[in-house]
């Protein structure tokens, strides 16, 4: 079973762990190409910088690219519930936690592929 985590801090920490971390940027960047949505991230990024450029990244599509950033969310799979559960009404507060639920579904898609 995928290891649960509560935030994008304990993702990175244990995608690091498990020396998950490159294959991780790389799905990221598979997608979001998928999408057409070009963002610069090094298969060497520090944890902090990928939450940062991630976090970044989704903010701007919600402001100024609405309909690439559903695309984004459909080509990803992130659950339209999860993303209608977020309680803040603040854009950089839902972004966040969009950023969050991006990376947990791209770690679930390579924990187990991992696995396999």
């Amino acid at each position: 079973m995928v290891p649960q985590v509560k935030d994008i801090s304990s993702l990175l920490a244990c995608a690091r762990e498990e020396q998950l971390m490159e294959k991780l940027v790389l799905q990221l960047r598979k997608d979001f190409q998928s999408a057409n949505v070009f963002v610069e991230i090094e298969t060497t990024v520090s944890p902090g910088q990928l939450r940062r450029t991630l976090h970044e990244t989704v903010f701007l599509l919600m402001r100024d690219r609405f309909n690439d950033y559903l695309n984004l969310l459909y080509i990803i799979d992130v659950s339209e519930e999860q993303v209608k559960r977020i309680q803040s009404i603040d854009t950089v507060e839902i972004s966040e936690e969009v950023a969050f639920l991006i990376l947990k579904r791209e770690w679930q898609k390579v924990w187990l592929k991992n696995r396999i």
